[in-house]
């Protein structure tokens, strides 16, 4: 049953604290929901179950997050955001990296960003209203991943840059998985990431 805390009446949205150990205090926070429904999944997860895992009462977590859902958006917001940033860091040094090293910064990049897909991923497809944030945080990837691509080779085309976006986007997910399964030690690891170097050097080959 839903608690009176998230529902009845207009919703309000999370509190932003202005100060620092307000906003040390909701990184926490969110830091524990983020485990919690990386691992429970969203409905399963508990306001309660959170506080208790950043070791904060919930009556806190209840303060600047009002709802679950107030929590929700607030994650997704924090994604978008660490997603950014990381992509924003690779781009920097897209167009002096080798292909090698772009491989590399673009698979160390999915593994620096995993623990919070994984509960972006239990969040999203824990509700269907939500299928409309997934297909926007997949587009978001692609764009990103041709636009690292173009600055690497700027000759590129922006559509071939699309579609070998589309290809990279694949294996991230597939090297996710063998991760998972595997740990970063197994071979089949290595043997992917080999085959994503040897794929864009057979296709950025002369435009750079």
């Amino acid at each position: 049953m839903a608690s009176n805390k998230s529902r009845g009446g207009p919703r309000r949205g999370a509190v932003e604290p202005r100060r620092r150990p307000g906003k040390e205090r909701v990184a926490a926070l969110m830091e524990a929901a983020s485990a919690v429904i990386a691992e429970r999944g969203f409905e399963a997860a508990t306001m309660a179950e959170i506080a208790a895992r950043a070791g904060a009462l919930v009556g806190s977590l209840y303060h600047f997050f009002p709802s679950k859902e107030a929590l929700a958006e607030a994650l997704i917001r924090r994604y978008e955001g660490i997603v950014d940033e990381a992509f924003a860091r690779v781009d920097e040094r897209a167009p002096t990296l080798s292909v090698g090293e772009l491989t590399d910064a673009l698979i160390d990049l999915l593994a620096g960003i995993q623990p919070e897909s994984r509960a972006m991923v239990a969040l999203l497809e824990s509700r269907a209203e939500w299928s409309a944030r997934r297909m926007e945080f997949r587009d978001a990837a692609l764009q990103h991943i041709a636009r690292t691509l173009s600055l690497n080779s700027p000759a590129l085309g922006a559509e071939t840059a699309r579609h070998m976006a589309v290809v990279l986007l694949h294996n991230m997910k597939a090297m996710k998985a063998m991760v998972a399964e595997y740990g970063e030690a197994g071979g089949a690891v290595a043997e992917l990431r080999e085959m994503t170097r040897v794929y864009l050097a057979s296709r950025l080959r002369g435009t750079g």
